[in-house]
């Protein structure tokens, strides 16, 4: 995946209501969109172009509610 995200990545929103939220890469949609969550964002599909990676990767179980979400992202 282009910019080094990955499944598990955090990032950083660079764009929109969100721009500054971490976030987590929850699913890879195509080659330009990914599904993502974080502790202060909403579960949505994002532009990758709008996120710039932390450098950081995470394990989370499928269906982790967002509690878990946050601690992971901390």
């Amino acid at each position: 995946m282009g910019k080094g995200i990955d499944v598990g990545s955090v990032c950083v929103k660079t764009a929109g209501r969100e721009a500054g939220k971490k976030v987590v890469v929850l699913e890879i949609v195509d080659k330009n969109y990914v599904l993502v969550e974080g502790p202060r964002a909403k579960k949505r599909k994002c532009a990758i172009t709008h996120l710039m990676p932390t450098g950081k990767k995470v394990e989370l179980k499928k269906g982790a509610k967002k509690e878990e979400l946050a601690r992971a992202v901390e």
